[in-house]
């Protein structure tokens, strides 16, 4: 039984650390907010401050939306970095910047610690199943050791490289995610206004070559309207401004990353920044004058 720290119990983090607790480990959390009842009823001690988190736990795991909240649990009045003693392992399983992932990592290992930045990929669904995608920067002694962990939350787990190279992944990732968004929902409305029924087209889809797990989960939230957030916009906006970022500065084009942002953007400016990511559908309907399907 290890002494888990978990700082960040939102959407994902609390499905993360219950499935930390099911695997038989002792947990010190940390949230803005209560955490779950379910987590305070499985033996989890609440602490008052990320610094005690860190004092309390061997491993601490931070899961929070940006880059400055990263900054700011670990670095901030009372942070983890306070609590922090020599031998420890703080794991940051957020998608923030890679550039500030290095440095972050600079600090944590000048305080005689390890550092892997591990952000994930599966959604609310993944962190419920267990079934993460779970990409890895760090030594490869800090991964042996917390590579346990990350069984107990993901199916899918690979050491990358060393500090920035797990946030470099991720953000790949949700260029590829994005992209497939875009193009299941052009697929879908094409499908739609041509007069075909979506759902049927898209079973159909599912069995050649075009299918994909976006087919599969965004395609069915397109066609039954059930955007409740599972990975918000906001979310997936953020994620790929880091990727358009980190474009310019290695001065490489990325056209159509860039314009899938535009739509999420134009999603934003009618209000839907807080629906699930599947919703960048509603962007080409506004344009389109057409829904993919009724709720």
């Amino acid at each position: 039984m290890a002494k888990v720290g978990f700082i960040g119990l939102g959407i994902m983090g609390a499905p993360m650390a219950l499935n930390l607790q099911k695997g038989g480990h002792q947990l010190f959390l940390h949230d803005q907010k209560a955490p779950a009842q379910e987590l305070i009823d499985g033996g989890a001690t609440v602490c008052a401050s990320g610094a005690d988190v860190a004092k309390n736990a061997d491993i601490i795991i931070t899961m929070v939306p940006d880059t400055p909240h990263v900054d700011a649990v670990l670095f901030g009045a009372n942070g983890v970095a306070a609590g922090l003693s020599k031998g420890k392992i703080v794991v940051d399983m957020s998608s923030i910047s890679p550039i500030a992932t290095k440095e972050f990592a600079k600090k944590i290992n000048a305080l005689g610690c390890e550092y892997l930045d591990a952000p994930v990929s599966g959604g609310e669904v993944g962190a419920k199943a267990a079934s993460l995608t779970i990409m890895i920067g760090g030594s490869e002694a800090a991964f042996a050791t917390v590579k346990p962990l990350f069984e107990l939350m993901g199916k899918n787990i690979t050491l990358v490289g060393g500090n920035g190279d797990g946030q470099t992944t991720k953000v790949a990732n949700q260029i590829i995610v994005a992209l497939n968004i875009q193009a299941v929902s052009e697929a879908l409305l094409f499908a739609s206004k041509a007069g075909a029924d979506p759902a049927k087209v898209r079973q159909a889809l599912m069995g050649g070559f075009a299918n994909s797990r976006i087919l599969e989960v965004h395609g069915e939230r397109m066609i039954k309207r059930t955007f409740n957030p599972g990975f918000r916009i906001e979310l997936h906006q953020k994620d790929l401004n880091l990727a358009l970022q980190g474009a310019k500065a290695m001065g490489v084009s990325l056209p159509n990353t860039a314009a899938t942002q535009e739509l999420m953007n134009a999603c934003a400016a009618n209000g839907m920044s807080g629906l699930d990511h599947s919703a960048l559908c509603r962007a080409i309907e506004i344009m389109s004058n057409h829904e993919i399907a009724k709720a």
